[in-house]
């Protein structure tokens, strides 16, 4: 953080509210710490990804469950966020054959019956094939791992997010 730079927190929380998916309350309590001043993405990452980590379980839990099933029926109604379906997009999901959005759509299922929440993956830099081996893999995980993992992938979105929009900058 230079401490140069002030910036509003309505600005704030409207540049960095969008980072975590519809949780925009990881922008608002990370923009409470920096207290109106700047910070570099790798920063924001730290920050956002600290904030995350010790909210308290349920906070973690709505998190996850924020996220939309991938190339699941709020994509073909169009009903992503914009950051979501560019994600969804660059991996190719908005092209699946109908194979393939049929297997997306008995795995999101089977995922979400054994787990309560959907399946995440930061699927930007990942074809249509690593993404189901990678589903298909992670079935075999229990609950805990499985949210961890989750958590993980959460934070790997909300990194290339940051970096998108510094980018963008």
């Amino acid at each position: 953080m230079n401490g140069e730079k002030r910036v509003s927190n309505d600005d704030f929380v409207k540049r960095y509210g969008g980072i975590y998916e519809h949780s925009s309350w990881v922008a608002e309590r990370v923009q409470a710490v920096l207290d109106g001043g700047d910070a570099d993405a790798e920063l924001l990452a730290t920050l956002m990804a600290d904030c995350v980590d010790n909210a308290a379980v349920e906070m973690q839990l709505e998190l996850i469950r924020a996220h939309p099933d991938l190339a699941g029926k709020a994509q073909v109604a169009g009903e992503l966020t914009a950051e979501s379906t560019e994600e969804q997009s660059k991996a190719g999901l908005d092209q699946c054959t109908a194979d393939e959005f049929e297997a997306f759509q008995s795995l999101n299922a089977a995922y979400k019956e054994k787990f309560d929440f959907p399946f995440i993956m930061a699927v930007r830099e990942s074809t249509r094939g690593e993404i189901l081996a990678a589903f298909a893999a992670r079935m075999d995980n229990d609950y805990n791992a499985e949210f961890e993992t989750a958590l993980q992938e959460i934070h790997k979105i909300a990194r290339l997010r940051l970096a998108a929009l510094e980018n963008s900058s």
